[in-house]
C-alpha cells in the first residue's frame, strides 16, 4: 500500500469514529432534552423527540403512538398536575450503540417528585429503558422507547441487560 493509500485510509476510518462520535452524542443530546421538555410542560418540544410514528410505552400505564399521543400525554391532567406539585424527570446517559442509521440502547429514569409537607424530594418511580432512534432528515429522533418501573419484574430487569455480541 502506497503512503497515499495509506493516508486515505486512515483518513476514512477516522471520519467513520468521529461520525459515531458525532451520532452517539447528538443521540445523548436528544434524551436529555426529554426531562426538560416535559418538565416545562412543553408538548410539542416533547413530541418532536420522536419520529411522526413513534411509540412511547410506559409498560403497565400507558401506551402512546405517534407525536400527538405524546404531546396529549404531556397536556393531561395527571401529567400537569405533576409537574405543578413538583416533579422532575431524570434520565440517565444512554448506553447507545449505532448501526448505520438505527441505533438501539438502555438507561434510568427516574421520576422525583416534592413533599411539600415533609419538604423534601423523593424518588416516586426508577424504570428501566430500552430505546431504538433513527437517523431522519432533521437529525436523530426516537422510534421507539418502552419504560418499565425497576419493581422486581425479571422482565424489566433484563431490559438493562448487555446486548448479545456473540
Amino acid at each position: 500500500m502506497s503512503e497515499v493509500e495509506e493516508l486515505q485510509s486512515l483518513v476514512s476510518e477516522l471520519q467513520a469514529r468521529v461520525r459515531r462520535l458525532e451520532d452517539q452524542r447528538e443521540i445523548e443530546q436528544l434524551v436529555a432534552r426529554y426531562g426538560p421538555a416535559v418538565d416545562s410542560g412543553s408538548d410539542r418540544a416533547a413530541a418532536a423527540l420522536w419520529t411522526v410514528d413513534g411509540t412511547f410505552d410506559a409498560v403497565g400505564a400507558l401506551e402512546m403512538q405517534g407525536r400527538e399521543e405524546i404531546a396529549d400525554m404531556v397536556r393531561s391532567d395527571g401529567h400537569q398536575g405533576l409537574i405543578k406539585n413538583g416533579c422532575g424527570h431524570v434520565l440517565t446517559v444512554p448506553h447507545v450503540v449505532v448501526d448505520g442509521d438505527e441505533a438501539v440502547g438502555r438507561s434510568y429514569a427516574l421520576n422525583i417528585q416534592w413533599d411539600g409537607d415533609a419538604g423534601r424530594f423523593w424518588i416516586a418511580r426508577l424504570s428501566a429503558n430500552t430505546w431504538r432512534w433513527v437517523r431522519t432528515p432533521d437529525g436523530w429522533r426516537i422510534s421507539e422507547r418502552v419504560n418499565a418501573n425497576l419493581d422486581g419484574t425479571p422482565e424489566h430487569r433484563q431490559m438493562l441487560s448487555p446486548p448479545n455480541l456473540a
